[in-house]
C-alpha cells in the first residue's frame, strides 16, 4: 500500500502530461492548414493517400504499379483499422486508434517503469517527447508501429514468446522493428524469442497473402528509391548546390528526392554505409559478454538509430521510432543510453523546424535549411556514434575481472536463466 502512495504520484503526472500534450496536439491537427504548420501537407498523407489505399484494400488486393506503396502487407492491416469504426469518417476514425495506440505505449511504460528498481522516466520521454513533432504522429501510422516495437522490448524479460511475436508483426507492418530483437540475452531466451518471430511472422505473412492479391508488390517500388532531401547523403548534396552542383529536388516515390550528376554514387554509398552499420552491430553480438535488463533495450535504440542514420531516407515520422525505443531505455536504470535519449529528443525538436515549419528552405537549399538539415542529422549521427560505443562498452570484460590477477569464476555473465524471470 505504501509503495502504490508513493508511485502514484508520478502516475498521475504522467496522465496529466498525456492528456495535456495530446489535447495540443489534436488543436493542432485542427489547424493543419496553417501555412507554419505546413499548409495541410501533414494531414494530407492520411485522408488523401490512406484512404485511397483503403478502398483497393477492400477489394483484396494491395496496390500495384504504385509507386508511393513502398510498405510490408502488415501495413495493409493497420490501414484498414479505421473501417472498424464505420460511424466516424477514415480520418477521424485513423486519428482516434493512433491516439489509443499512444495511450497503449504510455500505458506500457508506466507500468514497467512502476516496478521496483525501475524509473518512469521513459513514460515521461514518450509523454513529452511525441509532442515535440507537433501533430505528425497523429497523421502517421508510425506510433502503430512502435507500440508493437515498445512491447515486444517490454516482454523480452518476462515472456520471449510474446516478445518476438510482437517483433514479427511489427516487422511486417514496416520492417524496422525486427531489429529490436538483436539484443535478447543468448541462449533460451533468443532461442524462444527468434523461433517465436519466425514462426508468427511466417504465418502472418501467409495469412496476408491469401487474404490479399499481390502482397509482394512493395518490393519494387522500395528498391527504386533515390536520396532523399533529408537524409545524410540528400544534406550533403544540398550543401554542394551552394558549390555549383547542379542536381535539383524532385518530388518522387512519395518524398523530395534530390537528381543529378553523383546521385547514384551516394545512394551506393549509404548502401554501403547499412551495410558496415549490420557489421558492426553482428560483431557487437558476437563479442558481448555482459548482459543486463537494458541491454535489450540499449541495443535496439543503437540498431535503429545506425541503420536510421545510414539509410537514403530519413523521413520525419523516423524520430517517432527513436523517441519510443528511447523511452525504452529509460525504463531502466541500469541502460547506457541516457545522453543518447537526450540527443534524440534535440534531433526531434528540429526535426519539427524542418517539416512542416520550414521545409521550403529545405527544399530549395537555402543556408537556413542546409544549416538546419546539417544540425538535425549531424546530432542524429553524433547519436548513432555515442550509442553504439556505449553500448559496447556496457557489454564488455567487466574492468575488476580485467585487473584481477587471480582468476575468477565467470561471474559477470549473468544466467539466461536469471534473465527470463527478471
Amino acid at each position: 500500500m505504501n509503495r502504490l502512495r508513493v508511485n502514484s504520484g508520478p502516475v498521475l503526472g504522467v496522465t496529466a502530461l498525456w492528456l495535456a500534450t495530446r489535447a495540443l496536439m489534436l488543436w493542432l491537427l485542427t489547424h493543419d492548414s496553417v501555412p507554419l504548420l505546413g499548409g495541410g501537407a501533414v494531414t494530407r498523407e492520411v485522408w488523401r493517400l490512406y484512404a485511397d489505399w483503403y478502398g483497393l484494400l477492400t477489394h483484396g488486393s494491395f496496390p500495384t504499379h504504385d509507386t508511393l506503396w513502398q510498405y510490408p502487407p502488415g501495413a495493409g492491416v493497420v490501414l484498414l483499422a479505421p473501417g472498424l469504426l464505420p460511424w466516424l469518417t477514415y480520418f477521424q476514425a485513423f486519428v482516434l486508434l493512433t491516439l489509443a495506440m499512444d495511450a497503449l505505449v504510455t500505458a506500457a511504460l508506466t507500468r514497467a517503469g512502476g516496478r521496483p528498481g525501475r524509473s518512469l522516466l521513459g513514460a515521461a520521454l514518450w509523454t513529452g517527447g511525441l509532442p515535440l513533432l507537433l501533430h505528425l504522429p497523429l497523421a502517421r501510422y508510425d506510433v502503430q508501429v512502435t507500440a508493437l516495437a515498445v512491447l515486444s522490448l517490454l516482454a523480452v524479460g518476462r515472456s520471449p514468446r510474446a516478445s518476438g511475436v510482437c517483433a514479427a508483426l511489427g516487422a511486417l507492418v514496416k520492417v524496422w522493428p525486427a531489429l529490436v530483437l538483436l539484443g535478447t540475452p543468448r541462449g533460451r531466451v533468443t532461442h524462444r524469442a527468434w523461433g517465436w518471430a519466425a514462426a508468427a511472422g511466417c504465418a502472418a505473412f501467409g495469412l496476408l497473402a491469401l487474404a490479399f492479391d499481390h502482397p509482394l508488390s512493395f518490393l519494387r517500388e522500395q528498391g527504386s528509391r533515390g536520396v532523399q532531401i533529408e537524409s545524410l547523403g540528400g544534406t550533403a548534396l544540398n550543401l554542394a548546390r551552394h558549390a555549383g552542383w547542379p542536381g535539383r529536388p524532385r518530388l518522387q516515390y512519395g518524398a523530395v528526392e534530390l537528381v543529378g550528376p553523383h546521385v547514384p554514387a551516394v545512394a551506393t554509398a549509404s548502401i554501403a554505409l547499412t551495410a558496415i552499420a549490420f557489421t558492426l552491430l553482428v560483431l557487437w553480438r558476437l563479442q558481448a559478454q555482459r548482459w543486463n535488463e537494458a541491454t535489450p533495450f540499449d541495443a535496439a535504440l543503437s540498431a535503429v538509430l545506425l541503420f536510421t542514420v545510414t539509410s537514403r531516407v530519413i523521413s520525419p515520422q523516423y524520430m517517432i521510432w527513436l523517441i519510443g525505443l528511447a523511452a525504452v531505455c529509460l525504463t531502466s536504470r541500469h541502460t547506457s543510453q541516457r545522453p543518447v535519449a537526450a540527443l534524440v529528443l534535440a534531433a526531434a525538436a528540429l526535426s519539427t523546424l524542418v517539416f512542416p515549419m520550414l521545409y521550403a528552405e529545405v527544399v530549395d537549399g537555402t543556408w537556413t535549411g542546409c544549416l538546419l538539415m546539417l544540425a538535425r542529422n549531424g546530432i542524429l549521427a553524433g547519436a548513432s556514434v555515442l550509442s553504439f560505443m556505449r553500448l559496447w562498452r556496457s557489454t564488455g570484460p567487466d574492468e575488476k575481472s580485467v585487473q584481477t590477477t587471480e582468476p575468477r569464476p565467470d561471474s559477470d555473465r549473468l544466467p539466461d536463466r536469471a534473465l527470463s524471470l527478471s
